[in-house]
Order: C-alpha cells, then structure tokens, then sequence
C-alpha cells in the first residue's frame, strides 16, 4: 500500500484524466435507471461485457420491474444463464423488482439506504446507481479502484470502504463526479493487476508504484 499522495499531486493525476476524456462513461448497458440496478447487480463477479451480452436481450422484453416479475424467475434465468451464479441473481431481480412495486410505487429511489434495501443490492451497486443516474459524487470501489487507489497512493485503504472514504476525502471536489469513471477505466485498461501498462500510461511520473513495467 503506498502513502497518501499529496493534494497537489492528485490534482494533477486527476487534470490529466479529465484532460484524456473529459466525460468517462459507465460501461454496462442500459436504458433508465431500473435497468441500471438491475444490470449492476448482475454484474458482482462478472465483467461488465458480459452482463452487456445477456441483458440486451433481457432489456429488450422487460425494462420495468412489472415487466420483469410478468417475464418471471425462470424467464430471466433463461437471458441471464451465461453470467456467474445466475439463480441467485435471478431470484434477487425478481425479489427486488417486487419490493420497487411495494414500497417505491415501482421508482428507483436516489438514497444509499433505500437502494441497499433492494434484494442483491450492496453498497458498490448503490453507489454507481447513484453516481451514474443521479448524478450524485458517490464512489463505487471495486476491484480496479481498491487496486489502483492503494498502488499509486490516490486513495489507499485497507478495504474498500476506507477506500471509498479517501476518495471522498482527498480528491478535489471538482473531480468528484467523475473520479469512480476515471479510476475504474484506468484500472481495468492500463494498471491492470497481473502486467500494469506502465510505459503507457497518463500519470507515470506521478505514480510511486515501485514495480513499475516498460
């Protein structure tokens, strides 16, 4: 785990991601925001490629939970069988298109809590939820950004929600909105876990990783 980069020194790392694409984009497909918790909870242990595969088909038939509980549990394990633990996940959708309907007059809600109430919806879900649709400055840490903040010292932290909160806590406030995007999409294209693409990378100079590749 690095040091905590200095302030000047995240600045400037996140300057260049801005300046490399000024607007990062989420890469699961879908077409409002209950097709967005739908597909995020989908994608725990899975890549985001191919829960895109299986759900354009899903999304195609059932957009809205009354559509998804009418296609039923074993309709959506017939879209989604391709992706990891699929049984489960289908039971959750179903489980949390339900209680949309019960408790939320079937709207997404924009709260952390309310979202994390939902059936196979964590924090990591409801934060990207959140960031993505609502356009709140949440941080979704996964695996890319837990690596990535810990290695090059812009958000270290033993777990991901010290991970999250360093985020919060040391990244200007003007990156905020797009800090998840920039440091997901960084992590999964260039410092990748096994053979980071150093010699390629935006933030090479500033980065203190001491295993660094041609």
């Amino acid at each position: 785990m690095a040091a905590q980069l200095p302030y000047p020194v995240i600045h400037r790392i996140f300057s260049r991601f801005r300046e490399n694409e000024p607007e990062p984009k989420g890469e699961l497909e879908h077409v409002n925001a209950y097709t967005l918790v739908v597909a995020v909870a989908l994608s725990a242990q899975a890549t985001d490629k191919g829960v895109n595969l299986a759900t354009r088909g899903l999304f195609r038939v059932a957009d809205t939970p009354e559509k998804m509980l009418a296609l039923g549990e074993a309709g959506v394990i017939e879209h989604i069988k391709t992706i990891g633990l699929y049984r489960n996940k289908a039971k959750n959708v179903i489980k949390l298109s339900q209680k949309l309907i019960d408790e939320f007059d079937g709207e997404v809600p924009s709260s952390r809590a309310a979202l994390e109430s939902l059936p196979g919806v964590g924090r990591k879900t409801a934060n990207v939820v959140m960031n993505m649709w609502f356009k709140h400055p949440a941080q979704a840490v996964d695996t890319h950004i837990f690596r990535l903040g810990n290695r090059t010292g812009i958000a270290p932290g033993k777990d991901v929600v010290a991970v999250e909160r360093a985020i919060e806590d040391h990244v200007p406030a003007e990156f905020q909105q797009h800090a998840h995007h920039w440091m997901i999409l960084h992590g999964r294209y260039i410092c990748k876990a096994r053979k980071p693409a150093c010699g390629v990378c935006i933030i090479n100079d500033l980065c203190p990783f001491e295993e660094k590749t041609a």
